[in-house]
This record gives structure tokens, sequence and C-alpha cells, in this order.
């Protein structure tokens, strides 16, 4: 009989498992968090039910908290209700602006800094390191010191309102020279005497090799360069006067400004405010889309 307790016991606590103690400290870490989130997304979930209210609302009492009628009326007319001085831009036109800017961007910084880095690494330049030291200096000199300069270069080759004037005066990048040179680094010699040896020249070497090994390198600057590409104001607002070249960026400011300026009693910042939403989808979703790419892409640049 005391056998039998015995093991009725032991199964009893074989079967029942112990709860996992619960540590302050990962209460704290996960509170922090939340409340960080928290933070983060009240202005965008607040903004979002600004736009459901009518505009003369949100003109007398400001950003609003809870949900009316006019959301799905804004959200239409800021994608295809024409707007601006001419009222000929839509949003879907502004929107593909901006995706040609971000695109423009990533792709040629991507490909410019890749090459300079390439030169710089394996092809044992004289002034290599002095000239990657210039080139990294030019992270002092922002868009604000050189706009000038760069703004006359523009007018005087006929490029303002057009996508190339846009994209092409800032493709340089100093910081994607900098990683994919850092990258570059990492790669094993042993690698490039192999290719040597299966006599592999230069271009070929940089196409079946070096190109794929960076592809999670790529993949973090590309979300950098995108996302620093779409959210460019100053420059696009000097180069671009006609309505159709304008970003979305550019635009929601010109919603605001065009109905002020022609006398409406109450300006439309139900629909700028759902521009200003719609502004936000697509680099949230390449940053969803490549960020395990973009993780190992800045932490495997030093093995």
């Amino acid at each position: 009989m005391a056998d039998l307790t015995q093991s009725s016991t032991l199964q009893t606590s074989v079967s029942t498992p112990l709860r996992p103690r619960i540590k302050l400290r990962h209460v704290v870490d996960h509170a922090i968090l939340i409340a960080g989130a928290f933070l983060m997304l009240f202005p965008v979930v607040l903004v979002l039910m600004t736009t459901s209210f009518e505009d003369a609302d949100i003109v007398k009492h400001g950003l609003q908290l809870g949900f009316e009628g006019k959301m799905l009326e804004n959200f239409e007319a800021a994608m295809f209700e024409a707007s601006g001085f001419t009222k000929t831009i839509t949003g879907t036109r502004m929107l593909m602006n901006s995706m040609i800017l971000g695109l423009g961007f990533a792709i040629g910084k991507i490909v410019i800094s890749m090459m300079a880095a390439y030169a710089i690494v394996y092809f044992r330049l004289r002034f290599a390191t002095l000239a990657f030291w210039i080139i990294f200096t030019t992270l002092l000199l922002p868009l604000e010191v050189r706009i000038l300069p760069s703004y006359e270069a523009i007018q005087s080759l006929g490029l303002a309102n057009t996508y190339t004037g846009l994209i092409v005066p800032l493709i340089a990048s100093a910081t994607g020279t900098f990683f994919f040179r850092q990258f570059f680094r990492s790669i094993p010699e042993e690698l490039v005497e192999a290719a040597r040896i299966d006599g592999a020249g230069p271009v070929k070497f940089f196409i079946d090799i070096i190109i794929p090994l960076s592809r999670t390198m790529i993949a973090a600057i590309f979300i950098i360069m995108f996302v620093y590409g779409w959210n460019q104001y100053l420059w696009p607002t000097l180069i671009t006067t006609d309505e159709g070249m304008f970003t979305l960026v550019r635009g929601i400011k010109q919603i605001v400004q065009v109905l002020s300026q022609t006398g409406a009693m109450i300006p439309e910042y139900g629909k700028a405010l759902a521009l200003s939403l719609i502004a936000m989808i697509p680099p949230v979703l390449i940053v969803i889309f490549f960020q395990s790419w973009f993780v190992k892409g800045l932490t495997e640049s030093d093995k």
C-alpha cells in the first residue's frame, strides 16, 4: 500500500510541471518595450482617427480621438482628387514620384558605392586610402551646405523638373561606400586568389562573386537609402516647380498652402492627414520585408 502511494505521488510530481518563475527584470523590460511602442504608435493612431472627422471639427478642436464617417472619403480624395494651384496633381501621381525618387536614390547609391568600394579595396591604387578618406569626409558636408552650387548646376544643365535632376546630384554616398568597403575587406583573400587562378577578371569577379556575397549588405543599404530618398523635402522643393513632379512629402504641405492662399475658409486637413499616412506605408513595408537582411547586413560586415 505504501509503495502504491509513493508511486502515485511520483506520477503526480512527474505529470505536473513546475511553473517558471516570472522575474521582475523581465516584467520591467517588457513594460518598457510596450510603453515605447505605445508612444510611437499613438501619434499615428491619433492621425488616423482625425482623418475620419470633418475639416471644420479639425480646425476647431485639433486632433481628435474617436471615429466619424469621413475617413474613406478623405482617403479617396487624397489619392484620386486633383489638387494644387493648377488642380492637376493627384495623390497617386505624387506617390509614383516619391517611389521613383526613393528607388532611384537607393539603386543609384548602391551601384555607385559598390563600384567605389570595389576599386578602393581590390585595385591596389597608390592613393586608395587617401581617396577613401576624402570620400568619407564628405559626410561633414550635408545637403544644406552644397545646395546652392548643386542647384546652379542643375539649372544650367536644364534638368529642373526632371527625375534626373532629382536623383543624380545626390546619388553619391559616403555612407554606402564605407559600409561596402568594410564588407569587402572581410572577404577572405583566399577567395580572391582562387578567382584569379580560375581566370576570373575584375568584372567577372565583381558580378559572379562580390554581388552574390553582398546581398545582405545591399539589402541593408537599400533600406537606409530608400527611406532617405523618400523623405527628401528640401531638394525636391528647389528643383520641382511643375506640380506634376511633386512628391508626397512636398505635396502634403502644398495642399494646405494652396487652400489657405486661395481664400478658402477651411483647409482640407483631413485630406492632408490621409496623405501623410499614405506616405508612411511604403517605407514601413520596405523595412518589414528586408528586416532580416538588414540585421544580417549590419552585423556580418566585420566577420
